[in-house]
């Protein structure tokens, strides 16, 4: 598993009984994580007073008990800054987990030593943008969610870095994609984070089951002559790390070379020492970088 172990402002504090108890900046947060089926004891006092708690509703979906919680914050990570919101479903806008593959980002683009030049999908609101671009690479950021993109846009500037070579980009990705390859335009990086089910901007109907691999084929041939890295998110339940690492051995590996990594993603629980699995990622990579 790939640990995001280095974060000071987000802390995991405790998970148990489907739920987790977060630590976002000064505020505690307590989600539902459907990982979380143990039955630890839950000792820390947060449980019983968060600053808020997203609760499910029996007839489907949820709502959230933010009592003074303020509308959006800021927290960092490193030398990154990204803004905070509780929104529907659960989510913050934020995956925190995906701190150990921005490191992966800044790292590989750093070494390189040359211009690099990436292409983002799926791209929400641009933790991958923000590290990519910090790491100084020229960044494409593609989502079909406007409000996704502007939030994205928000981010970067949060961590003062507005006026780092990035396009944004509110687009279906598979036929921004297909445009990219016959415009001739082509990247030394690719990350996507695929969701299971989606619709486009006009009505495109996305299903991961049916769409990655042949995504994936495509993408790959938008590589550069000298490509760094290819890299895939899912959270799709029932799709494992190994299968990402196939799709990527076989679309990207088999005529490119270079090494396939695949693994679950993880956060660190700081009350029982666990780690609370959360999606997984393939990485393929030229030169075999970790």
């Amino acid at each position: 598993m790939w640990i995001s172990d280095k974060w000071t402002e987000y802390e995991l504090v405790d998970c148990s009984r489907g739920e987790k108890l977060e630590r976002w900046g000064g505020y505690y947060l307590v989600r539902p994580d459907p990982q979380a089926i143990w039955d630890t004891p839950r000792n820390n006092r947060c449980w019983a007073q968060p600053d808020a708690k997203y609760t499910r509703s029996s007839s489907g979906g949820g709502s959230w008990d933010k009592g003074g919680l303020p509308e959006h914050w800021r927290i960092r990570y490193g030398e990154l800054s990204f803004l905070v919101r509780p929104m529907n479903f659960k989510h913050t806008g934020l995956f925190p987990e995906q701190a150990v593959n921005w490191d992966f980002i800044m790292d590989t683009i750093r070494r390189a030593a040359r211009p690099v030049n990436v292409l983002n999908l799926f791209a929400y609101t641009g933790g991958a943008t923000v590290a990519a671009a910090a790491a100084g690479a020229k960044v494409c950021h593609v989502d079909a969610a406007k409000g996704m993109v502007s939030w994205a846009k928000e981010n970067l500037k949060a961590s003062g870095l507005e006026d780092r070579p990035v396009r944004f980009i509110v687009d279906d990705c598979i036929k921004f994609a297909e445009r990219e390859l016959r415009r001739g335009n082509r990247y030394d990086a690719v990350i996507m984070d695929p969701p299971s089910y989606g619709r486009g901007p006009s009505g495109e109907v996305w299903k991961l089951e049916e769409g990655l691999y042949p995504f994936v084929e495509l993408c790959a041939r938008l590589l550069s002559e000298k490509p760094l890295f290819f890299l895939i998110n899912s959270y799709t339940t029932g799709l494992s790390p190994s299968a990402l690492g196939y799709i990527l051995g076989s679309a990207v590996a088999k005529e490119r070379g270079g090494v396939c990594r695949c693994d679950e993603l993880g956060l660190p629980v700081t009350e029982s020492g666990l780690a609370l699995p959360c999606g997984a990622t393939g990485r393929w990579t030229a030169e075999g970088e970790t």
